[in-house]
């Protein structure tokens, strides 16, 4: 038994992805769960799936005194860590927003506001605000992006704590779109939709579920190494 496994850890609270070493025993990866989920020791039950769409478990990590390695994991399968006595640690109150107050703002005074999503799509021209048909000849006029071919970046994503960097790889207008500019990524990680072709169209090259198109307003151009998921003894 040697080496390390890649998983996602998944609580009431959190969700990452993760890399532990296959000598780690239950116990002592119960003591990096609670760092990392905020459920005690004594508390926690890990099950494990083969994925986070498929909701049945297919073993249990419940034997503290056996090595990682024992249960045979492979990488990217899910931890799922419950908590067996939620009262005690607060386990699920962190996201629960039914007591939270609600925001609202008019549209007038969102209208208003420099640093809104409509603000972001008049100021660079997208959408709605972006593309302008030529009178004379009927042309597109497509905006303009600040997105170069080559760049490091990292696109938003809505799955809290999971960032999804990757390679700028395309920039410009696809076939399966009737408009606008797309930017295709290829992913350092398995978190794409397809190699880098879309409907038999090829636009840059990739290993499969490695490549992605996203609109130009997703993606943050900047200085993004590779992510080392890697944690040891000292690391949350």
């Amino acid at each position: 038994m040697s080496g390390t496994v890649t998983v996602f850890v998944k609580s009431p609270d959190t969700r990452s992805e993760r890399r532990f070493d296959l000598h780690l025993t239950v116990g002592q990866l119960k003591g990096k769960l609670e760092l990392i989920t905020g459920i005690p020791v004594p508390n926690q039950a890990i099950s494990v799936l083969n994925s986070e769409t498929d909701a049945q478990a297919i073993g249990a990590l419940d034997d503290d005194s056996k090595p990682l390695g024992f249960y045979g994991l492979r990488d990217y399968q899910v931890m799922n860590v419950a908590d067996t006595n939620p009262s005690a640690s607060f386990t699920g109150q962190l996201s629960d927003v039914s007591q939270v107050q609600k925001f609202e703002l008019s549209e007038s005074e969102y209208q208003k506001r420099q640093d809104s999503v409509l603000m972001y799509k008049q100021r660079h021209k997208l959408g709605r605000f972006g593309e302008k048909k030529d009178e004379d000849n009927g042309a597109v006029s497509l905006p303009e992006v600040n997105v170069q071919v080559g760049a490091r970046c990292e696109v938003e994503s809505s799955e809290e704590g999971l960032s999804k960097r990757g390679t700028v790889r395309f920039v410009g207008p696809t076939k399966f779109a009737k408009s606008g500019i797309w930017v295709g990524i290829e992913y350092d990680e398995p978190f794409g939709k397809n190699d880098g072709s879309v409907q038999g169209e090829r636009y840059f090259e990739c290993r499969p579920n490695y490549g992605v198109f996203v609109r130009p307003e997703k993606v943050k151009v900047g200085d993004f190494p590779v992510e080392d998921i890697n944690m040891d003894d000292e690391e949350i």
